[in-house]
């Protein structure tokens, strides 16, 4: 018996080896120039020309095959706005997202990854949008096989890094590895760095909600977000005007303390190192006042600071 990964190496190896091409094409459209080539056959389809019709249907052609992509139900719905908030926080300049992004893969595949990441503009030598850099799926109900042969024909058309987050039973998230042609694990702790992201994305936050959000909230401040910024600057304003006006505080409390001791010195009346300290430690100016007329008419230093 051969496993779902073995008939998925095998199945790969036929299409580079024997495939005889198929003849789904947009209604009206050629194939396009492009100086990308499949292994063995003709040019690739320009990114736009597609099989399917983009938000009428929610067909796919994935290798010639008909896949239909229904509405997800939790846990893939609920991972999917955790995938795109995160995603989207950490887009480097230059880069825009982009969530079920239709894309023309191949000359009989026309399909759409949960979300990516790609260069902005319009890429000179086809004139259309650039390939994705970056592709993620959310794998829940589909087919292992499907999700792998998807990733298989995306990175052979360009698209150079493909995620997997596996969201039924023990979540995790994996890379695609074209060498091995299988879903490589990554490690809980690491991060996802690629120059079309403005900071390292841990892996962590593609699977934990609090995570995400923390992630988010570092992703805003690395791209010197305003309102994160003004928040910062009322902080620290706010700290510099507290810390001022404790400062005044403590500058008239150590004031008034002194000229209690000095009117006490001037009249002659002995002070020992206890009633020193008590009234050096003093922070309350209005008991400092009290103590100040005090010691101007008090027969010694105790009847000073016994009464507060």
């Amino acid at each position: 018996m051969t496993s779902d990964g073995d008939q998925f190496r095998v199945k790969m190896s036929a299409m580079d080896e024997n495939h005889a091409g198929y003849d789904l094409k947009a209604p009206g459209q050629g194939l396009g120039s492009s100086s990308l080539r499949l292994p063995g056959r003709g040019p690739f389809p320009p990114l736009d020309e597609h099989l399917v019709e983009p938000e009428v249907t929610r067909d796919e052609i994935i290798g010639g095959r008909r896949i239909v992509a229904m509405p997800a139900n939790p846990p893939h719905a609920n991972q999917q706005l955790v995938l795109d908030q995160v995603l989207a926080t950490h887009l480097a300049p230059g880069y825009v997202g982009a969530v079920d992004l239709l894309t023309r893969h191949d000359v009989d595949s026309d399909f759409a990854s949960d979300a990516c990441v790609y260069k902005e503009g319009v890429e000179p030598e086809t004139g259309t949008r650039y390939l994705e850099e970056l592709a993620f799926e959310i794998v829940s109900e589909q087919n292992t096989a499907d999700v792998s042969e998807k990733a298989f024909i995306m990175h052979r058309r360009g698209v150079r890094r493909i995620f997997a987050i596996f969201v039924k039973g023990k979540k995790r998230v994996c890379e695609w590895s074209p060498e091995s042609r299988s879903w490589r694990l990554l490690d809980i702790s690491s991060s996802i760095a690629a120059p079309c992201l403005l900071k390292p994305l841990p892996v962590a936050a593609l699977l934990d909600a609090a995570v995400a959000a923390n992630a988010v909230a570092e992703a805003l401040i690395a791209q010197g977000n305003p309102v994160i910024q003004n928040l910062k600057a009322t902080v620290r304003s706010e700290g510099k005007a507290e810390g001022f006006a404790e400062g005044q505080a403590e500058g008239r409390a150590e004031a008034s303390a002194a000229a209690v001791l000095e009117v006490l010195e001037e009249r002659g009346i002995a002070v020992n190192e206890a009633q020193r300290q008590k009234i050096l430690d003093c922070q309350d100016l209005d008991r400092l006042r009290r103590w100040l007329r005090r010691a101007v008419v008090a027969p010694s230093a105790e009847e000073v600071t016994s009464v507060s």
